[in-house]
């Protein structure tokens, strides 16, 4: 039974790795809210904590973060999700390799940009092993499954508190992890899940941000994507 099926939060904490950028710091929020407990991760353990006094405040009493440095995060934990820029995904894994328990998830959210006019992101770059998700899989130890997911949401609106209008394409070559992210994404107000397949697929995914941060630099918006025509079950 998916922990959205039981009607309550993960009893396992979730650790989000770079979790004190935007991205992750909205996905903590929202997960924290809706009762699973956050760990936040930083390369320094005092940012860390101060990231999770800033969720804790938002969340309200309910809300369980605390913070610590990455390493100290994946050792607490065996779900974690990692909001980091490209350029320092590489090196990151390799440093945390030795601290990732066997059995953990981890759900990449990596996107491969290159900086166009102005620094702004505005195509993705080439990764040798077909997507960014693909590199931290082989980079990870072979007891890690990967599961590529939320490329797409806006960091602005996970920061806020209306319902996201928005579906997260969840991509993994293991269906277990692959449903423990989907029952996650539950979790958050106005996103609906949908099985992308293999992990493969992620470099599809991966290449929708490009487009959609254009469509906001250029529409001054906060685009999302929703797949349409897909019967009921397949948003679980």
């Amino acid at each position: 039974m998916s922990a959205q099926e039981a009607g309550g939060a993960s009893a396992r904490p979730i650790a989000i790795i770079g979790g004190t950028g935007p991205a992750g710091m909205g996905l903590a929020l929202r997960w924290a809210r809706s009762g699973e407990t956050i760990i936040i991760g930083s390369r320094e353990a005092e940012r860390a904590r101060q990231a999770a006094a800033a969720i804790q405040l938002r969340g309200g009493p309910q809300a369980r973060v605390s913070g610590m440095d990455n390493a100290a995060a994946c050792a607490a934990a065996d779900i974690l999700m990692l909001t980091v820029p490209f350029e320092g995904q590489a090196s990151l894994l390799k440093q945390l390799k030795p601290a990732m328990t066997a059995g953990s998830i981890l759900i990449d959210a990596t996107v491969p940009l290159a900086a166009g006019v102005g620094g702004r992101a505005s195509r993705t770059l080439g990764v040798w092993q077909g997507s960014a998700a693909q590199q931290a899989d082989e980079i990870v130890p072979e007891e890690v499954s990967v599961v590529a997911a939320f490329h797409n949401l806006s960091a602005e609106l996970l920061w806020g508190d209306l319902p996201l209008d928005c579906d997260v394409i969840v991509c993994s070559d293991d269906p277990d992890a692959a449903q423990l992210t989907r029952d996650l994404a539950a979790r958050i107000p106005g996103v609906r899940p949908i099985n992308g397949g293999a992990l493969e697929n992620s470099r599809i995914v991966e290449q929708i941000t490009a487009l959609l941060i254009g469509l906001n630099i250029r529409h001054k918006g906060h685009a999302g994507i929703r797949i349409t025509g897909l019967p009921p079950l397949a948003y679980r």
